[in-house]
């Protein structure tokens, strides 16, 4: 038999490969695709909503601010048409042919008595206060250097030409003074006085060197003088000014109009080119009004070179497309703060001054340094007078000798002294008594300082026997010669505040209360006036001139700067006062919010405000309509860094600061948005029934106390 044939192995079958994608996991996957474009669209939708009513919010805001600046331009145009017509004839000291007719004219006038003068001062004092006005209310922009020129030319004249017509109405009044003579010391003895000037004159007719020792009635005023005045024929007058016309006038910040409209200008083109890729030209309307919205008129803030590092900073982490926004908000605050006489002093503006050299550095220590100190209770003028010829009356005439060249100075100690062997000094030093008004305060006791002339500032030495009697409130030094004579005191006596709370009390209606080291302070806002409601002291002041008046937020700042209240940071206060330093861009928005809803919430100072960085804010707040007060634990905590706001969870009572958010609350792009969450329907009526003039004076304040910083 044959072999059975072997069969040839079968070839193995490759492996089979397994079908990628079974319809099990495509099932699978494409759930889980679903899945994620649904939480994407999800996600795309709620930030179209945030952008959305982000976008809502800035736009109600923005046009709120315009309505509060288009209600200021009206109030001004109102106050225009008023003295318009009066027609009262009074000048208008900005407009420089009435101001000039009206100083040529009263220079013509000559031989004016003292009640004549006093009468027309109160005119001059307003005219200057009008002036004065018009530099610190007017839009830095609106303002240019021919317009600053004239505006304090126009005061130092009225100034000096107020002096001299007091000086020629004292000169009339010496001449007569043999005919008003003291019947016990045979010389004159005169107190004439209005709100404004008190004039003590005394006339050496008897040249009795008994009579060395002068009181002016029942006051603290006089003077004693030595021998070798009290034999010759002299005259003493000590003039008192509750206003200071010495001191240089203050600095007048400016911001080129160009800048801004440039500014504005690049703004809308960049906003423009981001939507529609092309840049439309920008039209004039809408750059004015912008303009007008971007110098509204508030207060001063501080500007250091920190500020100014974390503006940069700032820069630098954002995005072109943002470039423009925070372009914008630098130069709103540079307006915003150089609107007033406290009120900005920034690197780029430029600055005019008469003169500047007071406000430079002070090295010699004898010097008051204005930035630091202020003159308070007005300049009392020392002089020593050559007596004038005293008037003859004849037959019915009155025959007076006219010298020329006015009333002349008699020159003590004399520029020549003659050589002599006595040890005694020929030329002591005279004394002056001068007593403190009851209508300003002094919380510390105050330095003694003496006009220079030469240098142009306050100093504080040429004072002997300095003596004191702060309960009689009399201050009695010696000097060799005279000179105008001024109290000073510490501008930050008052700062850092301690606490402070603003509260309302009715629709358009609210008040500040402010606590220092040494008093209460309360403000009151109604509508557009403000007035100092209340102040914890003592009996012995008269403040009818500020307590319970209503006016204008400029005019209660410098009437309380001039009383001794001074509760308002200046550009340097931060060199002065240890301060708790916030981003003056976050400072200024918040001040902002805190004004829409004045008159329906109360807000206050917070602990935790000190720990929670420059770049933030922390205020507590609660809502508030009935009650008189808020209960601690009805406080609420609020953050905000100018961009977000939000609830803390944290209260005032915490042990350790958390910027954690208070549980179902979420971030809004304003701290008036943030708290609309918790408002109730009556709160948000008195909120939208606000008047903008109302809001505009509360921002004003917050702006003018910076209560973020400084407390």
């Amino acid at each position: 038999m044959a072999p059975k044939e072997k069969k040839a192995p079968k070839a193995k079958k490759p492996p089979k490969t397994k079908k990628a994608g079974s319809p099990e996991k495509k099932k699978k996957l494409s759930r889980i695709e679903r899945l994620r474009q649904q939480q994407e669209e999800e996600e795309r939708k709620l930030k179209e909503e945030e952008e959305a009513r982000l976008k809502a919010e800035r736009e109600a805001a923005e046009k709120l601010e315009k309505q509060q600046a288009k209600a200021r331009k009206w109030q001004a145009l109102i106050e225009k048409w008023k003295h318009y017509i009066e027609c009262d004839g009074t000048p208008d000291p900005c407009i420089t042919q009435e101001i000039n007719t009206y100083i040529s004219l009263w220079k013509e006038k000559t031989n004016e008595d003292i009640d004549t003068v006093m009468k027309e001062s109160k005119l001059v004092l307003s005219l200057i206060e009008k002036l004065e006005l018009a530099l610190l209310d007017t839009p830095p922009h609106e303002l240019t250097y021919k317009q600053i020129e004239q505006y304090q030319g126009s005061i130092l004249e009225l100034r000096e030409l107020l002096h001299f017509k007091f000086s020629e109405a004292t000169e009339t009044l010496l001449k007569e003074a043999s005919s008003l003579v003291d019947t016990d010391s045979g010389n004159m003895e005169k107190i004439i006085k209005d709100e404004n000037i008190t004039l003590y004159v005394w006339a050496n007719l008897k040249k009795n060197p008994k009579y060395k020792r002068i009181k002016f009635g029942d006051t603290g005023v006089g003077f004693e003088i030595p021998k070798a005045l009290a034999t010759s024929d002299i005259a003493v007058r000590i003039f008192h000014t509750n206003y200071d016309h010495v001191s240089p006038l203050p600095m007048i910040p400016r911001l080129a109009k160009s800048e801004i409209t440039d500014v504005i200008i690049e703004d809308s083109a960049e906003k423009e080119t981001a939507k529609d890729e092309e840049v439309p030209q920008a039209g004039l309307e809408e750059v004015a009004e912008n303009q007008e919205l971007m110098t509204s008129s508030i207060f001063e803030m501080d500007m250091t070179k920190t500020e100014s590092s974390l503006v940069n900073s700032k820069k630098s982490m954002i995005s072109v497309k943002d470039y423009a926004e925070v372009k914008k908000d630098e130069i709103e605050l540079k307006s915003l703060r150089s609107d007033t006489y406290s009120l900005s002093l920034l690197a780029p503006a430029t600055k005019i001054s008469v003169p500047d050299s007071i406000y430079e550095i002070v090295n010699d220590e004898d010097i008051v340094d204005l930035k630091g100190f202020m003159p308070l209770g007005g300049i009392y003028h020392l002089n020593i007078l050559k007596l004038p010829p005293q008037s003859k009356h004849v037959k019915g005439w009155t025959i007076v000798e006219l010298l020329s060249g006015g009333l002349q100075p008699f020159v003590y100690p004399p520029e020549i002294i003659e050589e002599t062997t006595e040890t005694e000094n020929p030329y002591p030093p005279i004394e002056i008594f001068i007593e403190i008004k009851k209508n300003v305060v002094f919380f510390e006791k105050p330095m003694v300082a003496r006009w220079d002339s030469q240098g142009k500032g306050w100093r504080t030495d040429g004072f002997f026997s300095l003596y004191y009697d702060m309960t009689e409130r009399t201050i009695s030094f010696s000097l060799e010669s005279v000179f105008p004579v001024t109290l000073i005191q510490d501008i930050h006596v008052h700062m850092p505040f301690e606490s402070w709370e603003l509260k309302p009390i009715s629709l358009n209606e609210a008040v500040l209360n402010i606590t220092t080291a040494y008093t209460d302070i309360d403000i009151q806002i109604k509508d557009n006036q403000c007035m100092l409601a209340s102040v914890e002291l003592g009996d012995e002041y008269e403040l009818s001139h500020l307590l319970g008046k209503w006016m204008n937020i400029t005019n209660l700042i410098i009437a309380m700067k001039d009383t001794g209240f001074n509760i308002f940071p200046s550009e340097h206060s931060h060199i002065y006062v240890a301060v708790n330093y916030k981003d003056p861009l976050v400072e200024m928005k918040s001040y902002r919010q805190m004004a829409l809803m004045a008159s329906a919430y109360s807000f206050g100072w917070s602990k935790w405000n000190k720990y929670s960085g420059p770049g933030k804010v922390v205020i507590k707040a609660s809502e508030l309509l009935e009650k008189k007060y808020v209960a601690d634990n009805k406080w609420s905590l609020f953050m905000f860094d100018g961009e977000r706001a939000q609830k803390l969870k944290i209260n005032e009572f915490s042990e350790e600061f958390s910027e954690e958010l208070d549980d179902n609350t979420e971030f809004h792009s304003t701290l008036y948005h943030m708290i609309k969450d918790f408002t109730s329907e009556a709160a948000l009526k008195k909120i939208r029934d606000t008047d903008y003039l109302f809001i505009d004076v509360v921002c004003k304040l917050l702006l003018s106390t910076r209560l973020l910083t400084f407390s």
